[in-house]
């Protein structure tokens, strides 16, 4: 059957769901995280980006082709169940759920500390409330409404990192101030890994976790017109995505020294503002970062509403949260979603310090065990020759590291065992409800059987 179905004539072009991809991935894990891996690792943040690159390429490449083989809307979480059995499906959509749901409270919470920016009177529980309740209207526009305003989203962040590499350059180029800033370019071992290796293998996971959200890209790909470009559309994207990291993270690191970044702070902010000494910096790059959170906190809750309603339709989660009403997204699943939303600023606001670190860490873990699912699933459901086979391995060994790499870090290793925690219960949760259903369907085959007999019985009796 030709992939050009005419259901489909009015999808989506490769380049306008490569887009989409940037506007939900370029973030606070971007443009916050990456202060924390500056902080872990100095200079080499710049190699913990270009592996978590490389590890995110091999991960799409395999999503990107199944997507083009099979379309299918759970995406990962589908393709997971017909490689490995109902069990994987289940895992795979909940571990996913409950991970948006914690990047969803850590991007309100950053959310709200930009806005404070401008008014700091303002609790941050209000800022928290009206961006949630944006999210909540962008989802409500459906699958159209929700393209056109990741694609204008996208489009202003590209700008504004635009923005801050021309500024950049001028700055060092001694256009701006009449000084050249290179005194901080890193020109020694010591200087390029000032906490040597383990502190870049600390700071892997906050490159991985600047990747995160490839995922809706799978699941945007049922919109394409064109199934086959699902793979090219992920692959031009990434390529795209990681030229701009690393070329705004050197910037960043060149123009101030790495030990002036905080994690309090865009180091971007913190760049343009303590060398190029601009008044308007702060204010455009603040804009810039809401607008950027704002975008991927959509994207989370546009992706976990709608694997909601995927898994219901598989019998993954109730059948109530699947039903159609007058809205274009089902009014139990988006009730489920904003119970999260709600659950999820308070736990953020009850831990106010530590909160944003650990939340990221063991989201972004959560990520990383779908992506190797993701990883396992493919050669069982397409055909995979021996390079495949290679990149699979050297992507999987890429991701192993990220997350080991959360062992050596104090801040770090809580988020894995919130992670592991949240896994287990979601396996037991598996397990029981495997358990009710098997006792359910021997109860109705049993009944059946004995009217069977009854029947039996009586003919005789006749």
């Amino acid at each position: 059957m030709d992939k050009k179905t005419k259901g489909n004539e009015e999808g989506l072009s490769w380049y306008a769901l490569a887009l989409i991809g940037v506007g939900c991935i370029i973030g606070t894990g971007f443009f916050l995280g990456s202060s924390i891996g500056i902080q872990m690792a100095g200079p080499a943040v710049l190699l913990a980006f270009l592996i978590a690159g490389t590890g995110t390429y091999i991960v799409y490449d395999s999503l990107g082709r199944m997507s083009a083989q099979d379309p299918q809307k759970g995406s990962f979480r589908a393709y997971a169940k017909k490689a490995f059995g109902p069990w994987a499906g289940f895992t795979s959509g909940w571990v996913y759920w409950m991970s948006e749901m914690l990047i969803t409270g850590s991007q309100l919470t950053a959310l709200s500390i930009f806005a404070k920016f401008w008014f700091p009177n303002f609790p941050l529980w209000v800022f928290s409330a009206f961006f949630a309740a944006l999210g909540i209207i962008v989802v409500l526009l459906g699958n159209k409404g929700f393209e056109k305003i990741e694609n204008l989203l996208g489009v202003i962040k590209i700008s504004a990192i635009l923005m801050f590499i021309i500024i950049a350059i001028l700055a060092l180029t001694g256009v701006i101030d009449g000084q050249k800033g290179f005194d901080h370019f890193p020109n020694a071992k010591n200087e390029i890994l000032p906490n040597g290796l383990k502190g870049l293998w600390s700071a892997l996971i906050f490159g991985f976790y600047a990747f995160g959200g490839i995922e809706i890209m799978g699941i945007m790909a049922t919109r394409l017109k064109n199934k086959d470009d699902a793979p090219k559309a992920g692959k031009i994207m990434l390529i795209v995505l990681t030229t701009i990291y690393l070329i705004t993270i050197f910037l960043a690191v060149t123009m101030i020294s790495w030990q002036e970044h905080s994690d309090k702070k865009s180091p971007f902010v913190s760049a343009l503002h303590e060398y190029a000494n601009l008044g308007f910096v702060p204010h455009v790059f603040n804009g810039a970062l809401i607008i950027a959170g704002f975008s991927t906190m959509s994207a989370s809750l546009f992706a976990i509403t709608t694997m909601l309603v995927t898994m219901a339709d598989d019998h993954d989660a109730p059948k109530l949260l699947a039903k159609q009403g007058k809205l274009k997204v089902p009014p139990i699943a988006l009730l489920v979603t904003i119970s999260g939303l709600v659950a999820s600023i308070v736990t953020a606001r009850l831990m106010p310090d530590s909160i944003y670190e650990y939340i990221t860490t063991a989201a972004g873990l959560m990520l990383l065990y779908n992506w190797i699912l993701v990883l396992f699933s493919a050669p069982r459901l397409i055909t995979f020759s021996r390079w495949d086979h290679i990149k699979r391995f050297i992507g999987l060994g890429l991701i192993l590291l990220a997350i080991s790499g959360t062992l050596l870090h104090a801040s770090s290793r809580p988020g894995l065992f919130v992670s592991l925690l949240i896994v287990l219960i979601i396996v037991l949760a598996d397990i029981i409800s495997h358990f009710v259903k098997g006792r359910a369907k021997k109860k109705k085959i049993n009944i059946h059987n004995g009217k069977i007999k009854s029947h039996r019985h009586y003919r005789k009796r006749q």
